[in-house]
């Protein structure tokens, strides 16, 4: 039960009316429950079936989604999973660093608010839903939440989505709470910092140094980039912001695209294949992959990147493959995220 008083000038039979407090509501694509089939048919038929993900004509798409690919693709992203699964706390990795993410960032904003935030995650896709996760800060009295799609990248597969699930969710308010989204961070001082760090701490830790450096990023439908979307640009400037506070030769870094999915053309170069030509082509023994358009590690990372594109480069010629792990919880990354809930704030608590 919220904190809860009398209103200044109202009578003594007035109700008590619970004090106002300020939501923090983190969001991320979402995960499965387990890797069994039926969870993983719940989970990707949700995922599938969203236009902003996959765009087809309804009447096209879901016969195909339904009779084709979800009598069998469940079974091998079940394994897929498996092979990354937290089997000691029964969830993906993505929903046990989210879960860690939060629990910092809970702690940041008591640090510097008080009892007046209260922090909490949802999962667009899954559990914990928006539609819930909302549904529980209007009842502990938060008259305001500022959503933060915990995406660094502007995408319409991927905040876009994550937003209009949020107001959704809003739909179903009586009393709706005063709103703000977050906007993307892909150019965030304190991200390229955090990020930067990942590198140094990565290449520190090795002995012979990568001889190049591949930012791989979740790739879209190039038809996307053509309709407007935003994201190819920023995840380039990202790069380049990176390659700028690291102090290094271009040679020494590229921007790639991961997971493709369907028949059309995705943004290029594919990561799976230029690892690959970078090992057969150009003679790179080394290199160090990581993923800046993901928050947390999740299975594009722990199994693509670090499964996938590993035994892609390695067949191809290559020797030593460098995962540098997503930002997670790290202390840097948690200052980042922190700073930007802060100055979105501003106003509020000030």
């Amino acid at each position: 039960m919220p904190d809860a008083s009398r209103p200044a000038h109202a009578p003594a039979d007035h109700p008590p009316v619970p004090r106002g407090k300020t939501g923090v509501l983190l969001a991320n694509l979402g995960t499965p429950d387990n890797y069994d089939y039926w969870s993983m048919r719940r989970y990707l038929n949700e995922f599938l079936s969203d236009r902003r993900v996959i765009d087809y004509s309804p009447w096209k798409w879901q016969p195909l989604l339904q009779l084709i690919i979800l009598s069998k693709r469940p079974f091998t992203s079940g394994q897929a999973y498996k092979s990354i699964w937290n089997e000691a706390k029964g969830e993906s990795p993505l929903m046990t660093i989210t879960r860690d993410q939060t629990a910092k960032m809970a702690a940041a904003m008591t640090a510097r608010y008080g009892d007046r935030v209260m922090v909490d995650f949802c999962m667009r896709y899954g559990n914990p839903s928006t539609k819930s996760r909302v549904r529980a800060m209007v009842e502990a009295g938060c008259t305001r939440i500022l959503f933060f799609p915990l995406y660094p990248h502007y995408a319409g597969a991927t905040s876009a989505t994550a937003n209009d699930q949020f107001f959704r969710a809003l739909m179903q308010e009586t009393w709706q709470p005063v709103v703000r989204v977050v906007e993307p961070y892909f150019d965030n001082p304190l991200y390229i910092e955090a990020l930067a760090e990942s590198v140094e701490r990565a290449y520190a830790g090795v002995v012979n140094r990568p001889e190049i450096l591949v930012v791989s990023y979740h790739g879209m439908p190039k038809r996307y980039l053509m309709q407007g979307d935003p994201y190819h640009c920023q995840c380039q400037k990202t790069t380049r912001l990176l390659r700028e506070r690291l102090g290094w030769q271009e040679t020494e870094i590229t921007t790639t695209f991961q997971s493709v999915f369907g028949p059309e053309e995705w943004l290029k170069p594919y990561t799976v294949d230029e690892v690959a030509r970078l090992a057969r082509d150009e003679g790179k023994k080394r290199i160090a992959v990581m993923a800046p358009a993901f928050s947390a590690d999740c299975i594009e990372t722990l199994e693509e990147i670090n499964e996938e594109i590993r035994e892609s480069f390695e067949e191809a010629g290559g020797e030593e493959f460098t995962y540098i792990p997503c930002l997670n919880d790290d202390d840097a990354h948690i200052r980042a995220l922190a700073e930007i809930v802060e100055s979105n704030l501003g106003g509020w608590l000030d």
